[in-house]
């Protein structure tokens, strides 16, 4: 771990400038709105280690995939979520000296997210080598109002001199990836322009032809008026730049704005979308700094009227969940069909796609029931939408007859990842997309979706399982060869325990859907099995008898379920026995050694019981836990959610806690020692879910919502909100008392510890311990 960040319930907030914390700064203090994003990199000119990231949502580049060999049905590229123009430049001279915190002097730093509002800040005082003297205060967000905009303020004062400061602020669309191949840059200058304060800069991305067109306005103000002057330009073929010289005086604070929008042809027709990129620029200029301050601030404080959990009692348990809200919020808002939550988001480069499993496994849980069902559908249609390229993903390896295989990493439907064992074998991700429409209906009640859209999916997921079991003579069973479960440290695997029983699960709820489908809509109904060329009795058939006799392979002495077949071969240690100093594992361990280990990434068994948690009785849920728990590093980001409501569930409240921490606190306190890649975006929901579906017990058994509210030691107190079909509940959990308001809709039974209530406007329920 690295704790150097100050523990505040509101902030995350840096004392003091070391620059072996910068790269993992810069990720934990990013910025964005679900249509941009900017990593937390300084304006001014830094030398030091950085990963300079500016990112638009949807824009990506196919680079061909890097391997020694070609397998068939091998991804043929590796999708890469495109590093884009530098927007944020502002260059400082003072007298000649460039601004630079890796050459100067710097005291009194302080770098501050204030998730709250939705702002960067940052201040520090510089000494120049000449020993000048300046102190800078600089504020920057990207807007939630104006999603194409992004404003900086950045106000310098002299201490001790007088003399000319330089400003050059600049566009710079000469950029690379970090992971390009071959340092290979993915954009070709298509124009620019420069005159006076304001210039603009279209790029377009090679194969792909996406454009973007980032332009910037530059103002300097000086004791609140804006100065007259003049600028110098430069341009190059993906640049430009506007400066201005002035003299000022020792204690005179200078003011420098910079507005900067980016359009995508994602949203704009190229023929226009400079002509468009002046107008937003000129409407965020005409607002101004301060207005589009106050509405970006206004429209984060709605999106935490909903979305906050207060926990009373502990700063850092309080800091951690607001963090993961935040950066959630900051990736995806829902407003667009063609997005998804990315599993770096707008915080970095590393995995590429932005769809992965995480989406329909954790993300959907905290959209529907934090930013309402009409966010859920829409990550649900995106998959609709995909379909066809599932069908023909599926197709390349070999299955036909309508089976779909989703993508384990995508931007457009085709599977883009680069290893083998995951694009071949990770087929576990149809199960979770699967298990998203049965989680989306059973919250919404929005059972038209599987005529509108879910069977459709549901059928074809069916079709890929049906195909891709076969029959063992031996065991006189169905099983399933070959597949790397969601644990990554075992490749290449027979009869991943939860890969069968979740495919099993797929086959029984598709049977469901369509006997729903053809009761309740018959002509939507008859439509579709003409769509499908879906031979229902023969199909069924052959689902119902994969259904009754799928292996699952288990060990009747220790009463657990294997994570696959010969599991117990292996040489049985506990992570208790591990040296600290050789953890994280994947950092010090061959992949030879982690493949033959017993150690687990994260526990598929405990994935699956998790989500079918119903299926079975509470001994089997902790005989389960307790055995793989005790055999888990979680060096997978999704692993210590699911051990915390899992634990929660079978009473360990104090592990619940410790794995909470973890979940919470996993880049803030750089558990895994790799925060400086990006943050780990998707696994955040989890951590909503730890508190609202671990200590609150949160779940809907059939048509009504129950809770199981635990409360730690450490906590006085905990509240959260609940949507739940056009309702808003508040729940709020003490060592006393567990109070459950309606906050709008019409009232509604819930259950809570085993007990009826009904609550409405006029009637808590108040239940005391």
């Amino acid at each position: 771990m690295n704790q150097y960040l100050k523990t505040d319930e509101w902030k995350i907030i840096e004392n003091g400038f070391n620059p072996e914390n910068h790269r993992a700064s810069e990720s934990i203090f990013s910025i964005g709105n679900g249509n941009m994003g900017q990593r937390a990199n300084f304006e001014e000119k830094y030398s030091g280690s950085t990963l300079q990231g500016s990112y638009i949502a949807g824009v990506y580049y196919p680079d061909k995939t890097r391997v020694g060999w070609w397998k068939n049905g091998y991804p043929e590229y590796y999708a890469k979520v495109l590093n884009a123009a530098n927007w944020i430049g502002i260059q400082i001279s003072i007298d000649g000296e460039e601004l630079d915190l890796a050459v100067c002097q710097t005291r009194e730093f302080i770098r501050e997210l204030n998730m709250k509002e939705g702002t960067l800040k940052r201040s520090f005082v510089a000494t120049m080598p000449s020993g000048k003297e300046i102190k800078a205060d600089i504020i920057r967000f990207v807007s939630m109002v104006d999603k194409e905009a992004g404003a900086i303020r950045y106000q310098i004062t002299p201490l001790n001199f007088s003399g000319k400061i330089k400003v050059h602020a600049y566009i710079d669309g000469d950029v690379k990836n970090e992971d390009s191949n071959y340092n290979e840059k993915f954009w070709n200058g298509v124009n620019k322009g420069v005159q006076g304060n304001s210039g603009f800069v279209t790029l377009e991305t090679k194969k792909t032809a996406f454009q973007v067109c980032t332009a910037m306005n530059l103002k300097i103000l000086a004791n609140g008026k804006e100065l007259q002057l003049n600028f110098e330009t430069d341009a190059t073929t993906k640049y430009i730049g506007s400066a201005a010289e002035l003299n000022v005086q020792q204690k005179q604070e200078l003011t420098i704005l910079k507005y900067a929008v980016n359009l995508s042809s994602e949203n704009h027709p190229k023929a226009q979308i400079e002509k468009n990129a002046q107008d937003v620029l000129q409407r965020v200029i005409e607002k101004g700094f301060d207005t589009l301050l106050t509405e970006h601030i206004e429209a984060w404080a709605k999106k935490w009227e909903d979305s906050d959990i207060v926990i009373e009692g502990d700063p850092a348990a309080q800091q951690g969940i607001r963090f993961n809200i935040f950066q959630l919020h900051q990736t995806y808002t829902g407003d667009d069909p063609r997005l998804n939550i990315g599993p770096k988001g707008f915080t970095g480069e590393k995995y590429g796609g932005s769809t992965y499993w995480d989406t329909e496994a954790y993300c959907l849980s905290f959209f529907m029931n934090t930013a309402g069902h009409h966010v859920a559908k829409n990550l649900l249609v995106y998959r609709y939408n995909h379909l066809q390229k599932a069908i023909e993903n599926a197709e390349k390896l070999g299955f036909s007859d309508g089976a779909a295989l989703y993508p384990m990493v995508t931007m457009n439907g085709e599977e883009c990842h680069n290893e083998w064992e995951i694009t071949f074998e990770e087929i576990h991700r149809n199960g979770a997309i699967a298990y998203a429409i049965y989680n989306y209906i059973r919250h919404t009640n929005d059972k038209d979706y599987l005529s509108d859209f879910g069977l459709e999916v549901l059928v074809a997921i069916a079709r890929f399982w049906k195909q891709r079991v076969n029959f063992s003579e031996e065991k006189k069973k169905f099983v399933i060869l070959g597949v790397t479960g969601p644990n990554e440290y075992e490749n290449n695997v027979n009869n991943n325990w939860y890969t069968n029983f979740i495919a099993g699960w797929c086959m029984e709820y598709t049977l469901e859907s369509a006997e729903y489908v053809k009761k309740s809509n018959p002509v939507r109904y008859k439509e579709l099995v003409q769509k499908m060329n879906f031979d229902e009795a023969r199909e069924t058939t052959d689902w119902q008898n994969i259904i009754k006799n799928m292996y699952y392979p288990e060990d009747n002495n220790l009463g657990v379920f294997l994570q696959q077949d010969g599991f117990m071969d292996k040489e049985q240690i506990l992570v208790k026995d591990l040296d600290p100093k050789i953890r994280p594992i994947n950092q010090h361990w061959s992949w030879d050694r982690i493949l033959r280990s017993v150690f687990i990434k994260q526990a598929d068994v405990l994935q699956g019981l998790y989500f079918f948690e119903h299926k079975f009785d509470l001994e089997t849920i902790k005989k389960n836990y307790d055995f793989y728990e005790a055999r888990t590093v979680h060096e997978s980001s999704l692993s210590p959610c699911v051990h915390s409501i899992l634990a929660a569930k079978t009473g360990n409240i104090e592990k619940a806690y410790e794995l909470y921490l973890r979940t919470s606190r996993l880049d803030l306190d750089d558990y895994n020692r790799e925060v400086a890649e990006g943050l780990h975006i998707t696994s955040m929901a989890g951590t909503w879910m730890s508190i609202v579906e671990g200590f609150g017990g949160m779940r809907v058994i059939g048509d009504q919502l129950h809770f199981n509210p635990l409360i730690p030691d450490e906590w006085s107190s905990y509240s959260f909100h609940i949507r739940f079909r056009g309702r808003l509940l508040y729940v709020t959990t003490t060592h006393n008392e567990i109070t459950i308001r309606l906050v709008r809709g019409e009232k509604v039974n819930l259950v809570v510890h085993g007990k009826d209530f009904e609550v409405d406007k006029n009637r808590d329920v108040i239940l005391k311990k």
